[in-house]
Parts: structure tokens; sequence; C-alpha cells
């Protein structure tokens, strides 16, 4: 029988600290303020979900998801609210509620909100000490402030531009 995963309160919302099941609504999970990439919820707290990650985004006008990138495992994204811009493969795609955005291992890919909220799903497979991915230079996603200058796969390098992430609470009226 598979036990049920405790929920921890840090000051920021709950998150899981084991493995298990669990039910958490995304108004009471650990919030993260990136400035100028909007809010994200992980649904996860020091316990990283181990095959599949789930992120809720709240992106406002021009606020990206993060810098242009690829994986080496799939990735899909739902515009539950709102609309965006797809940056995808240097081209640019308008994005409305309800449009799913399915990204194959490799596709070089970031949204930005127009507002939106998008749920992300990605797989976790590589992240465990295998090749993750890495970030792309690229024009459209350079016109968005979302390219690196130089191929790289450092997370550091790549968003060295960015303000840190600082924990939040859900804030009233983020979510539709």
């Amino acid at each position: 029988m598979v036990p049920e995963a405790p929920l921890e309160e840090n000051g920021a919302g709950l998150a899981p600290t084991r493995e298990g099941w669990f039910v958490l609504n995304a108004r009471d999970a650990r919030w993260r303020d990136r400035p100028g990439r909007g809010l994200a919820t992980p649904f996860e707290g020091e316990y990283e979900l181990p095959q599949v990650g789930v992120r809720l985004y709240v992106l406002g006008r021009g606020e990206p998801m993060g810098m242009y990138h690829w994986e080496a495992g799939q990735e899909d994204f739902l515009v539950v609210s709102g609309e965006g811009v797809l940056l995808v493969e240097g081209e640019e795609r308008p994005l409305r509620q309800w449009d799913l955005v399915h990204c194959p291992p490799g596709t070089k890919h970031m949204i930005v909100g127009g507002p939106c909220v998008v749920v992300a799903t990605g797989a976790r497979r590589f992240e465990q000490g295998g090749v993750w991915g890495g970030y792309s230079p690229d024009e459209a996603a350079a016109r968005h402030g979302v390219s690196v200058e130089r191929e790289t796969s450092d997370a550091e390098e790549a968003y060295a531009k960015w303000a840190d992430v600082e924990p939040t609470r859900y804030r009233d009226g983020l979510l539709p």
C-alpha cells in the first residue's frame, strides 16, 4: 500500500516532505515570486517528484516562464487562462486558452505571457546525473529578452540577469 505523503508548512505554503500520494490545492501550495518572470508553484518542497515535474505558472504581459532552452526529456504546456506567445525552433506562435504545446526531447522553446496561466509538465528521467538540456541563442527569443548570448547548459549563467527567486504565499485573485 502506498502511504500518504505528509504536507509541511514552511511559512510560504504547503509541500510534501517525502514520497507518497497527496492532494494539494494550488492556493495552499508554496509559491515562488520570480521578479520579471511571474509566479510559479512546483507543488514540491524538499522532496522532488522523481518521474514527472508539474508546475503552475502565472505570467504577466511580457513575462517569460524562463530562458529559451531545450531539454533531453519531453515537456508539455497547457494554457488554462489568458494568452501568450510560444517561441519554438526560431518561430513565434500565438497561444490562447486551452492550447496544448507538446515539445518532444530536443525542442527549443519558451512561453511568454500575455498574461496567462500555464500548467507545465516535464519528464525527469535525464535530470538525475544525465544531460538535462541546454540554453540556445535565438533571434526570436532575443526580441523577448529570453535568449542567451552563447550556447550553455549552465543555469546560473543563463539566468544571471534575473533577480533571485523568493518564496511567497498564494495571493488572492492570482488564479482564475
